[in-house]
């Protein structure tokens, strides 16, 4: 695996890739690599020649007060879980590569609906920051197929309009989330939690099972089992951001003759923000 921080680089590079004949797959992350994202990539090696991830922690997507000074950097160790995974290529870009002119008069992309409400709501612009970085590694790039993880749900639904709504000929390939033993979704994030809190975190999967498990036995009244979740977060010791049923496909609020839906909560322990989501298909 070669590391390149320029995107004259990062094009010679992948020029060559296609002059091979290779079919290119490209991994955008953020680093502070898990296994979860190693999925990802061996993911895009099964479907490709030639694997592009991409380390870039975005200011774009961050809100004032959120953790972009803080957010960890272990560029060492995500080199070797890229390599250990079957990356070929990674792009590991300053802010002056990606914004070269400044972030202030940066053309932006927005993705209307599935970014408003959820995270988007909670997190104004953040999806207007993840478009337009992921946009410009598209362009970069411009792969065959790209990997996201179905763990950041509403982040993949905007990702796919993204590319149906702006023709862009590019596979978006969904990732299973991957979860510790006890049921906790992998992300970056669980490195914030102190002993107690990581002890207390998979009471947030458990949380959407009981729901899941409801809509499985024929419930309808979705108010009331959000009312029944949210106290269950609230028992356990999360401050929840939001718990709501969404229709699959288009996220907007889950009607009772909806047979995909997905269930996807946000809730804090402590100053740590966990996600999750769980889709399903009910019976009509």
């Amino acid at each position: 695996m070669i590391t390149v921080n320029t995107v004259a680089d990062l094009r010679t590079a992948v020029a060559q890739a296609r002059r091979e004949g290779k079919r290119i797959a490209l991994v955008p992350t953020m680093g502070n690599l898990h296994a979860g994202h190693a999925a990802l990539v061996e993911t895009a090696a099964r479907q490709a020649d030639f694997v592009v991830a991409s380390i870039f922690v975005n200011p774009l997507q961050f809100g004032p007060h959120e953790d972009l000074d803080k957010y960890p950097r272990t560029l060492e160790a995500d080199q070797a879980r890229l390599q250990a995974a079957g990356c070929h290529l990674l792009f590991h870009p300053g802010v002056d590569a990606m914004y070269p002119d400044g972030m202030d008069d940066q053309t932006r992309v927005s993705v209307p609906l599935v970014s408003e409400g959820l995270c988007g709501a909670s997190r104004p612009g953040h999806f207007e920051g993840v478009a337009t970085v992921v946009s410009k590694l598209f362009n970069m790039v411009q792969p065959d197929l790209a990997v996201f993880g179905e763990k950041d749900f509403q982040q993949l639904a905007v990702i796919r309009k993204l590319v149906r709504d702006l023709n862009l000929p590019i596979q978006i390939v969904g990732e299973p989330t991957r979860r510790a033993d006890d049921g906790l979704a992998l992300s970056s994030r669980n490195g914030y939690l102190n002993e107690a809190q990581r002890a207390t975190a998979p009471a947030l999967y458990r949380t959407l099972q009981g729901l899941a498990q409801g809509l499985r036995d024929g419930r309808t009244d979705y108010p009331a089992l959000i009312a029944e979740g949210l106290a269950a977060l609230d028992a356990a010791g999360f401050r929840p951001d939001y718990l709501e049923i969404r229709e699959a496909s288009s996220l907007r609020l889950a009607a009772p003759e909806d047979r995909q839906v997905v269930i996807l909560a946000a809730a804090y322990l402590g100053a740590t923000r966990l996600i999750d989501n769980l889709a399903l298909t009910r019976a009509v």
